[in-house]
């Protein structure tokens, strides 16, 4: 396919990209999440990825932008366009865990608690209304927001909000094998708990299954003014799935052609269902001179920290795919 499979032509004046940064302790269960060296460490994925892309390098900890295979994580790619780009990222803390190492705006939430034990997001409405204050603010920012989220672990949250309001979802992983039946064991028991309860509103899905991303990007996507980009795979389905259930407009969705390409998930047929367009980019990973890289090509990582639509930002304020491949290749091997 071409290096971006739709192009709105759209020219910014103000583009802005920005990445909710959050943790939900289903990350901790051993098997749920890749996204960090061990389950414990998955806390810390969403601090040290925006480190990564706000100074270029790793401080706060010994750390290598790379998985244990040596494939490049996706902040990777997104600094690489913040570099390219000139472009300087802005972060949200929805609900870390541990206190950020880089400026962000907070809107005073806590980690997603595990919903198989109870409420995921017991303050959903709450960070709902933070977040269409920040909309509100960030419109007086941008004419293009591109937002891109981290939250370790957030694609069962997703899976158990898109199932919580109605759609049959199959969601992917940072995996190259994905954990579908440890995922499935998560979904049957928030669903018998929604079966218990019941939902009165689409945020009620986010407070019994999902994470606190879900609710704040809900929140910036209903009050930013401009043209938004939820840039992500599988948690911003979840985000535009809420959108839709409110009776809200759906944003633009862009993701990598590697989340499409997930047989294990069904993201286009999920999509098509809530009614969101989506962009896939396609930056070549197989020939691109990387065998890092090229493990995008087998289904590790695939997506994340909004690297699909940093890619797409940097193709839609005129940088060429051989411009974004070079700037993608040359930040990789810095930390080969």
């Amino acid at each position: 396919m071409a290096f971006v499979s739709t192009n709105p032509e759209i020219r910014p004046e103000r583009p802005l990209f920005c990445s909710i940064l959050s943790n939900t302790l289903l990350s901790t269960v051993p098997g749920i999440s890749g996204a960090g060296p061990t389950p414990e460490k998955t806390l810390y994925t969403p601090i040290l990825d925006a480190e990564l892309i706000a100074q270029g390098s790793i401080t706060s900890m010994p750390s290598k932008p790379n998985t244990p295979t040596g494939c490049p994580t996706p902040a990777s790619i997104t600094r690489a366009m913040m570099e390219l780009t000139g472009l300087s990222p802005l972060f949200i803390n929805a609900g870390l865990a541990h206190r950020p190492t880089v400026p962000c705006l907070d809107v005073y939430g806590i980690p997603g608690d595990d919903p198989r034990f109870g409420d995921a997001v017991p303050a959903a409405q709450d960070l709902f209304a933070r977040g269409k204050s920040l909309g509100t603010f960030l419109g007086r920012m941008a004419d293009l927001l591109v937002l891109g989220e981290c939250v370790p672990g957030g694609t069962t949250t997703s899976l158990c909000v898109l199932r919580a309001l109605g759609y049959p979802a199959r969601v992917s992983s940072s995996y190259v094998e994905n954990p579908v039946s440890m995922k499935e064991e998560v979904w049957r028991i928030v669903a018998g708990r929604i079966g218990e309860s019941g939902l009165s509103s689409p945020l009620d899905a986010v407070r019994i299954g999902g994470d606190p991303m879900i609710a704040v990007g809900a929140g910036i996507a209903v009050s930013f003014p401009g043209r938004l980009i939820l840039a992500g795979g599988t948690q911003m389905l979840s985000v535009a799935a809420v959108l839709k259930a409110m009776g809200k407009p759906v944003p633009h969705i862009v993701t990598t052609c590697y989340v499409r390409e997930d047989t294990s998930a069904n993201f286009a047929e999920t999509a098509d269902r809530i009614g969101a367009e989506v962009s896939y980019v396609d930056p070549g990973f197989g020939d691109i001179g990387h065998s890092g890289l090229a493990r995008y090509c087998i289904g590790e990582v695939k997506e994340g920290m909004g690297a699909g639509g940093a890619m797409y930002l940097a193709y839609l304020l005129g940088f060429t795919p051989g411009a974004i491949r070079g700037k993608i290749l040359e930040f990789a091997h810095a930390y080969s």
